[in-house]
């Protein structure tokens, strides 16, 4: 009888746990990632590159460097990719690049916004 009892018991909390979104006692092909190459690299002048692939189909490089180093306009600059496969089973690929003009990010699956269209101002000059 308590065999039977732990028994439902324990198929009601998986049950409640698979619910709730948290994962189930059987392993994930996600959860059984595993890193099949990664390197880094940081140079004396303080630029560097990393990229690392895992056996889940995860793939992601990026380097970074100081942009003109020790005047006002220094800035760090960061750029790569990174690719994955979603839920979907779609293969999905993002590059990007942050410097002094923000983070800015583009992919087949990003929407973009619309143009813009000019607006007239002043004695009828346009702006953008």
């Amino acid at each position: 009888m308590k065999s039977i009892v732990l028994t439902v018991l324990c198929c009601m909390a998986v049950a409640v746990s698979a619910q709730r979104g948290f994962p189930s006692p059987q392993r994930s092909f996600e959860a059984d990632a595993v890193i099949l190459k990664q390197d880094f690299n940081l140079n004396p002048d303080g630029s560097y590159n990393y990229n690392y692939e895992t056996s889940n189909g995860i793939r992601a490089d990026e380097s970074g460097y100081l942009k003109s180093p020790g005047t006002q306009n220094e800035a760090q600059v960061m750029q790569g990719s990174y690719t994955y496969t979603g839920p979907d089973g779609v293969v999905y690929t993002i590059t990007y690049i942050a410097d002094e003009n923000g983070f800015r990010a583009e992919g087949a699956h990003i929407p973009t916004p619309p143009p813009v269209a000019p607006v007239a101002g002043p004695r009828g000059r346009f702006f953008k």
